[in-house]
């Protein structure tokens, strides 16, 4: 938490061993506290770009290898003080559509988790699926189809939690159309 008692968190996820190129300058201006990354990483090499920006919570994706230090899963409490203020489930396929899946719904449920962050599809969202909030930064990596290349953030203070995307193309808030 900074002084002012918030965090900010910078989130990506399929960068596909080819991240945005702007994405180091975009993050930094961020600030972020910590970075997340929602797996499909490809190589690992993009893990120690982003670290070099701020700690980094990294999960594995479909496409990368299996290795001790990159879990499937990772859950992240942001707290102030003795008051937890949100607690994260970090996980690489969470969606099937804007709807979160039974199993994410069940494993956010048992570590008891108020915000699904993943990756996976490319698209951005940001939702609410039964009592859970959803997170989906979108793709820092080549583009598919005509998604847009996106990446997000989490903004938490003692009296809400705001989720966020910016285009890595423009550096500008990024909104559905």
């Amino acid at each position: 938490m900074r002084g002012d008692g918030t965090l900010r968190l910078a989130v990506v996820a399929d960068t596909h061993s080819a991240p945005h190129p702007s994405i180091v300058t975009l993050l930094r201006s961020q600030s972020p506290d910590a970075i997340l990354h929602a797996g499909d990483i490809g190589n690992l090499t993009v893990l120690g770009t982003l670290a070099a920006i701020a700690p980094l919570f990294a999960v594995r994706g479909n496409i990368d290898v299996r290795m001790p230090s990159l879990p499937d899963i990772l859950t992240l409490d942001v707290v102030a003080g003795d008051a937890s203020l949100l607690r994260i489930l970090l996980m690489h396929i969470a969606v099937d559509g804007p709807r979160l899946r039974a199993d994410a719904v069940r494993l956010a449920h048992a570590r008891d988790a108020s915000l699904v962050v993943c990756g996976h599809s490319h698209v951005p969202l940001v939702a609410r699926d039964r009592d859970l909030s959803v997170f989906n930064p979108g793709s820092v990596g080549p583009r598919r189809f005509r998604l847009p290349i996106v990446f997000g953030t989490i903004h938490v203070t003692k009296a809400a939690v705001h989720l966020a995307h910016f285009d890595c193309e423009t550096g500008q808030s990024w909104q559905p159309s």
